[in-house]
């Protein structure tokens, strides 16, 4: 296996799924929008460069403490960017495709691209699936009330409370993508072969080494260790802050079907994800993840169509009384908030 665009859906002639790709197609929205990607790659990376550029211009000071929160900001935005470019959603061909992946993902964010793509496409073939998605996997959260029964200690002492800690515990997702990434390109399993696929290993493992080298270089450079230490933690602990926020509306305290639960694709899609209303500004800070179902349904969908695709996606659910889940953004921490803590439920019985 080798590293790729994160997998296009199945079409099957005649299915339900098959029909409404016919109408979303019909209406142009697979089309690429290179163009309009490039101006988006120039502005999102300048943004990211300008950053730097003021780290460097404000030196030995306390105010880097506010630039650490801009940096956040602006490092999601480059990781929505490898998103895209996972999905394929900028250019047809791999190669273009990939060295924006690599660039935004290892070098500028230090998230190994290929890891995150196999990663993301177990999470696409089975969203919210206990034993197939990787993002539902029994971790330090937990999101079934098995994996909850499972855990021991301080696990279990976690889980009870997990729902209030969500928030908080977030402030780590930083560190563990960079953990992630480094144990996925170098971490071999007792057969002593790589346990995560990856076409470009060598280039991911030089790129995420010059990121670490650069992104402690530059704030050493630009200021005292004391203040250093201050900025990464601000700025990995809102990057991994806001991260997790822009994720964490899109699936969880949705359903979660089984291997006895026998979906149909679009069925499989629809009912697992949901959507978040909001207008561009929303559509801006959540990297278009905010259409989560039409994603899910049209992954290679470039980010920019997902909003007109919404209409037809949603009239066509209706047609087929499939549910459709849309919420306000705040709700949608609601729900996922309350799922958490009925998980918990039977620990603090």
């Amino acid at each position: 296996m080798v590293l790729a665009a994160v997998a296009d859906p199945p079409v099957r002639r005649g299915s339900d799924y098959s029909q409404l790709s016919r109408r979303v197609s019909g209406a142009g929205l697979l089309e690429r929008r290179p163009a309009r990607y490039v101006t988006r790659i120039v502005l999102t990376l300048g943004a990211f460069a300008a950053g730097w550029v003021a780290v460097f211009l404000v030196g030995d000071s306390w105010w880097q403490a506010l630039l650490a929160v801009g940096l956040a900001a602006v490092t999601t935005q480059v990781a929505f960017l490898g998103h895209d470019a996972g999905h394929r959603q900028m250019f047809r061909r791999r190669g273009p495709s990939e060295a924006v992946g690599l660039l935004c993902g290892n070098l500028a964010v230090g998230l190994s691209y290929g890891w995150w793509v196999d990663k993301h496409n177990r999470h696409h073939a089975n969203p919210n699936h206990e034993d197939e998605d990787p993002d539902v996997g029994a971790g330090a959260l937990v999101w079934s009330y098995e994996q909850a029964l499972d855990t021991r200690g301080f696990g279990r002492w976690l889980a009870r409370r997990q729902a209030y800690l969500f928030f908080p515990m977030l402030l780590l997702e930083g560190l563990n993508l960079h953990v992630a990434s480094i144990r996925a390109v170098v971490g071999r399993g007792p057969d002593g072969r790589f346990e995560t696929p990856m076409r470009h290993r060598a280039v991911e493992a030089l790129l995420l080494a010059v990121h670490t080298a650069g992104y402690v270089g530059a704030l050493l450079l630009a200021m005292s260790p004391g203040k250093a230490l201050l900025v990464a933690a601000i700025h990995q602990g809102l990057w991994g802050l806001y991260m997790g926020c822009a994720f964490a509306p899109n699936h969880k305290g949705m359903p979660m079907p089984t291997a006895a639960d026998e979906l149909d694709f679009l069925r499989k899609q629809v009912l697992t994800s949901r959507n978040v209303r909001g207008g561009r500004f929303v559509d801006l800070a959540l990297g278009g993840l905010n259409y989560q179902i039409e994603h899910h349904l049209f992954p290679n969908m470039p980010r920019a169509n997902l909003r007109r695709a919404q209409p037809i996606v949603r009239a066509y659910c209706v047609e087929r009384g499939i549910p459709y889940a849309e919420t306000g953004l705040v709700d949608s921490y609601r729900q996922a908030l309350a799922h958490l803590h009925e998980v918990g439920r039977p620990l603090r019985g």
